[in-house]
């Protein structure tokens, strides 16, 4: 079994916001796969299918950004899923609008969605695609910068970065992640 999490926060008001692209790569990845997200439990939205002979989930956790490991836990506890099968999808303020990322292991870089991860997994080590929002101008607080909306000029990067990441997340599915790293960054 394989788990993707997208991080964001849920309702209308976040839709569109640099935090919610985890999300938007789960839909986006929903569709191509054809899953259904359909499913409300363990404080979280998802659905699965088999793909390859193998189940595979997307969670789009409902619990806020900082609480997102009460989602992902109780679902990865529930279905027995390895920590190895799972990829987490999020924002990177370290990364410029229209780039990806893929790492197996690390920190939490300030990422408050990634150190829910860290305290309710009880580890580092779990498969990250970090899709670049980039940094606010000076005076720009972070948290106003991160829920705010992608500017005109970044939206072509942005969905194509988007893209790349639904890619990469496909990929994972028939490949090592590994070589899909080595491929993506």
């Amino acid at each position: 079994m394989k788990l993707i999490v997208g991080l964001g926060n849920p309702g209308k008001k976040y839709d569109e916001t640099r935090h919610n692209i985890g999300f938007h790569v789960i839909d986006e990845l929903a569709k191509s796969l054809k899953i259904t997200l359909n499913q409300e439990k363990f404080k979280g939205v998802f659905g699965f299918d088999t793909i390859n002979g193998e189940k595979v989930f997307l969670l789009k956790p409902l619990t806020y950004m900082n609480l997102s490991g009460e989602a992902v836990r109780p679902l990865i506890d529930f279905y027995k899923i390895s920590i190895d099968d799972v990829v987490v999808v999020y924002d990177d303020l370290d990364l410029p609008p229209g780039k990806i990322r893929l790492r197996q292991k690390g920190g939490h870089g300030g990422h408050n969605g990634i150190k829910s991860l860290l305290a309710h997994l009880g580890t580092e080590h779990f498969k990250r695609i970090r899709v670049g929002v980039g940094r606010p101008e000076p005076g720009i607080a972070v948290a106003n910068y991160v829920l705010s909306t992608f500017r005109p000029d970044e939206k072509q990067e942005v969905e194509e970065a988007v893209s790349q990441a639904v890619n990469a997340c496909e990929s994972w599915l028939s490949k090592d992640f590994l070589n899909v790293m080595n491929s993506f960054n």
